[in-house]
């Protein structure tokens, strides 16, 4: 199923991937700056309004574990794509191995991060790609409730290409977690597979505050 709607529209949704008590617990970490390797303000870069953190090593055991196996799900998918696009790279099976590849090209720098939205924060429609080695998919986790914590604040993602322009609004819950494109993927066409670009934000919050995990498989330079 995974795979499935990852091909039919470039993103899948995990359903309960985390529990409340684990979304909450995950929440609390934030202001634990010794956690973290560096601290981003969106609007100092243009990036839109709230704010992130990037972990440092090692990561906390429960993203850490997450990282390992959601990669090891996805790899033969990365490389399924890959193929389809005729794009030479292919993607070890293990995390481990695929961050070696990493570190050997200077991008050692972790990816993992939490990102906190209050009234009026947006993010703005964007692709993570921090150097040569890309993994080719990324996951983002909702830890805040719905209706509950925050209003608006939905997860967006864009798709453009030859006679192709579309945008979807992704709907999660507490402890969901969405699986998609970080740049692009392949579309069936009438002269066979091509490429759509994809990018992901989040919509402006009316109230509360939203609290998100990204999980990025590849590291930064």
């Amino acid at each position: 199923m995974l795979a499935l709607d990852l091909d039919a529209s470039g993103h899948a949704i995990l359903p309960a991937l985390l529990t409340p008590a684990q979304c909450a617990g995950l929440a609390a970490l934030y202001p634990q700056t010794a956690r973290f390797r560096s601290r981003i303000v969106m609007a100092r870069h243009g990036f839109g309004q709230g704010e992130y953190q990037y972990f440092g090593y090692p990561l906390p055991p429960l993203l850490q574990a997450l990282r390992e196996s959601l990669y090891a799900q996805l790899a033969p998918l990365a490389n399924r794509w890959h193929t389809q696009m005729r794009i030479a790279t292919r993607y070890p099976p293990t995390l481990a191995a695929f961050l070696a590849r990493c570190h050997g090209a200077g991008q050692c720098r972790p990816t993992p991060l939490i990102l906190k939205y209050g009234e009026g924060d947006y993010n703005c429609l964007h692709q993570d790609l921090y150097g040569e080695h890309v993994f080719p998919l990324q996951v983002a986790i909702l830890l805040s409730r719905p209706q509950c914590d925050f209003t608006g604040g939905e997860f967006v993602m864009t798709e453009t290409g030859p006679g192709l322009t579309r945008a979807d609004v992704v709907p999660l819950g507490q402890g969901d977690a969405v699986v998609f494109a970080v740049n692009q993927r392949p579309v069936a066409g009438i002269r066979g597979m091509r490429r759509v670009a994809l990018r992901h934000g989040v919509s402006r919050l009316l109230s509360g505050d939203r609290y998100t995990v990204g999980l990025i498989f590849h590291d930064a330079l």
